[in-house]
């Protein structure tokens, strides 16, 4: 007796169609969240034209998976994403205030 022994699941086919069109707008939020958060935290310099081309089209193949995430597995991809950029904005903003505070003669 096997222990993972089961019946086989028949799975659907994909209408990809349906699926790009009714969910375009969410890949397109994951991936300016995903391209907000890589150049304001893992960018040192500024890379050569192929490099960027590189690291922009593998962001753009995880958007995709993490929008499989977001539609099939019910995670919250695009709220944790806004969060993160809202938390980055937050700090940002407060670096602009202390650096304006600084230079404000007393």
């Amino acid at each position: 007796m096997f222990l993972f022994a089961a019946e086989p699941i028949d799975i659907p086919p994909i209408d990809w169609g349906a699926f790009i069109q009714n969910h375009w707008y969410k890949y397109i939020i994951i991936f300016i969240c995903l391209v907000y958060v890589f150049n304001k935290v893992f960018r040192v310099k500024k890379l050569p034209i192929l490099k960027d081309l590189i690291i922009y089209s593998i962001i753009a193949l995880f958007s995709f998976i993490l929008l499989i995430f977001e539609i099939d597995v019910d995670l919250p991809i695009i709220f944790s994403l806004m969060v993160a950029v809202g938390l980055m904005f937050t700090v940002r903003i407060r670096y602009f205030l202390e650096d304006r505070k600084k230079r404000k003669p007393e």
